[in-house]
């Protein structure tokens, strides 16, 4: 089962109150989410993305509602980006920030592996995956030299979950988990905190706007349609469950039922997955 709360002994201050926090990906969906909760919380917030349009609409949210925050332009695939987005928050910080969201990220998949161009792995691996490894780089050493705050990264269930026609984006996300786990463990003890967010489905943009092609598009847009949670309950979880010092946060039912599933029976879980998809593709093609 999965390690839903962390115990660290004495109970960790509430870093989301009054954090100066930075959230990439925060022209939408999660990334508008945590930005507007967090300035709710008290906190001053930068609104980093690539969308410096929408960036700015975050901003004008939360100013709306009384809140302190600033757009930042950045494309989290480029170190050099990255490094200039720290900068600038420091300055209007006044100092580090203490809460990082490693949120930008962008959906993938409809192909097999071998099929799926390399450009689309390139483009998924350098916003999914360095985004957040740069985004780790940059400013894990700042955390640990003020000897406080947190770093929140944003995976997925995918990380685990090995849904086939997804591999760029499940590969990616997995790696955002693993990266999640060994930074946890370099900060221990050093008074930050670490939390991945592992959700399924959370209505945002990121099937319409993503490189989901095919049938898994059709079948991501109804499962968002049908089951999907809205940003705000996710991000208020997860939160509350950073405060706590909690490493793992599986919001969802469906989340949690398939982590236990493939650590009980993992072999069985994977041979499911292939005759799940044997059989959507002969329906897709009109087989019986």
């Amino acid at each position: 089962m999965p390690p839903d709360k962390v115990k660290w002994g004495r109970r960790p201050p509430r870093r989301s109150a009054g954090a100066d926090a930075i959230v990439t990906g925060a022209a939408s969906g999660i990334g508008r989410a945590f930005a507007l909760e967090l300035a709710r919380r008290g906190g001053r917030v930068v609104c980093s993305d690539v969308d410096r349009a929408g960036a700015e609409a975050t901003v004008r949210a939360i100013e709306a509602e009384s809140g302190r925050a600033v757009a930042l332009t950045c494309d989290v695939g480029r170190i050099e980006a990255v490094e200039a987005m720290a900068r600038a928050a420091m300055e209007w910080f006044g100092g580090a920030p203490s809460l990082v969201v490693n949120n930008a990220g962008i959906g993938a998949g409809g192909a097999d592996i071998g099929v799926t161009t390399l450009e689309d792995w390139r483009r998924t691996v350098d916003v999914n995956l360095w985004g957040v490894v740069h985004g780790c780089h940059v400013f894990a050493p700042l955390l640990r030299a003020t000897g406080r705050g947190g770093i929140i990264n944003v995976a997925s269930a995918a990380s685990f979950a090995a849904a086939p026609k997804m591999s760029a984006y499940n590969v990616t996300k997995a790696g955002v988990l693993a990266l999640s786990e060994t930074l946890s463990a370099e900060l221990a003890g050093s008074g930050v905190f670490v939390t991945v967010l592992c959700p399924t489905f959370v209505t945002t943009n990121i099937v319409s706007s993503g490189r989901i092609t095919g049938p898994s598009a059709e079948l991501a847009s109804t499962m968002m349609r049908l089951t999907g949670v809205a940003p705000e309950r996710i991000v208020d979880a997860t939160l509350d469950a950073h405060d706590r010092g909690d490493l793992y946060v599986v919001p969802q039912l469906d989340a949690r039922a398939i982590w236990r599933l493939k650590r009980a029976f993992p072999s069985q879980y994977v041979r499911g997955l292939g005759l799940l998809q044997r059989i959507a593709s002969r329906f897709a093609t009109g087989g019986v």
